[in-house]
């Protein structure tokens, strides 16, 4: 039996909160993405149906899926900003349909300044009202891995960067449909071996996001982590510490599918003018690192 290389599909992620998103996505197709997640910082500032219809209509008969919407912002607290936020996921859960998604992410919220468990009290009350708002209309919720430059005693938008985190939330509110948009990259930066991690965890991996790391351990061992001079570079795919073959396959044997859409704008080399010539050097990596279509194994071979 066959195998779809298409189980797992490499895609892209477009700023919806930019004036032009539309036009964007037009530029970029032809390299041949094959998912889109389009996402929004701090506030949704579109008409949700419309922009999926133009965005539906510049893909038109393409197999080009946008399983995933984005949202980004700290939907615990009541400054002005985390409102709009936490409003911008009502949105997007409510209007997933439009788009064809079945998933939304971004981050969890936290009460800024504060250790992260004292965060969780607002995270469930928060979090409970939105899973059932989105296991409503049959949308999963998935929190990205990122810090966001925190850390467990202190940071102001995310709590899911860190496996003792991930337990106490699912914890807090165990829903079906809440899980992880994951990726390499975020547990890198704490120096975690990403391979294991996907053993224990992919069965919450609801969307992963294409975004690796180099570690510089010269840095690490000549200054220390957390100094001047930065120990961790964000990149892009093909260009990092990671095996995404290794990553793959993992993703592959503990059962997942989805799409894997790359987070660009941080690689310190590939970036502005060569942004999009390090997306699609990652979107290449990424599409062998799946493997091609698959010819089914006829048997033992003659004389084996």
């Amino acid at each position: 039996m066959a195998i779809d290389p298409k189980a797992i599909r490499i895609g892209t992620m477009i700023r919806g909160h930019e004036p032009d998103p539309v036009g964007y996505l037009e530029k970029i197709l032809p390299h041949g993405f094959e998912s889109i997640e389009p996402y929004f910082w701090q506030t949704v500032n579109k008409d949700l149906p419309e922009l999926a219809k133009r965005l539906k209509d510049v893909i038109g008969d393409r197999d080009i899926t946008m399983s995933t919407l984005g949202m980004f912002g700290n939907p615990l607290e009541e400054q002005p900003k985390d409102i709009e936020t936490l409003r911008g996921w009502e949105a997007l859960i409510d209007n997933a349909h439009h788009f064809g998604a079945t998933c939304v992410a971004g981050f969890t919220g936290r009460i800024r300044n504060r250790p992260l468990p004292e965060s969780l009290p607002q995270f469930k009350k928060i979090w409970s009202e939105l899973s059932k708002r989105a296991a409503d209309k049959g949308v999963k919720i998935a929190f990205e891995n990122c810090s966001m430059r925190g850390n467990w005693e202190t940071g102001d938008w995310n709590i899911a960067h860190n496996p003792d985190a991930w337990e106490m939330m699912f914890n807090e509110v165990p829903e079906d449909n809440l899980g992880l948009e994951w990726e390499p990259c975020h547990q890198m930066v704490y120096l975690i071996d990403p391979i294991p991690q996907i053993r224990k965890w992919a069965h919450k991996f609801f969307h992963v996001h294409g975004k690796d790391a180099t570690i510089r351990w010269d840095v690490i061992k000549s200054q220390g982590y957390g100094g001047k001079e930065k120990a961790v570079w964000m990149r892009t795919p093909g260009f990092g510490d990671t095996n995404w073959f290794d990553v793959i396959s993992e993703l592959r044997l503990a059962g997942w599918s989805g799409s894997i859409d790359i987070e660009g704008w941080h690689d310190p080399v590939y970036r502005e003018e060569l942004e999009m010539v390090g997306q699609v050097h990652a979107l290449n990596y990424l599409k062998a690192a799946r493997g091609g279509d698959f010819i089914a194994y006829p048997g033992p071979l003659k004389g084996a």
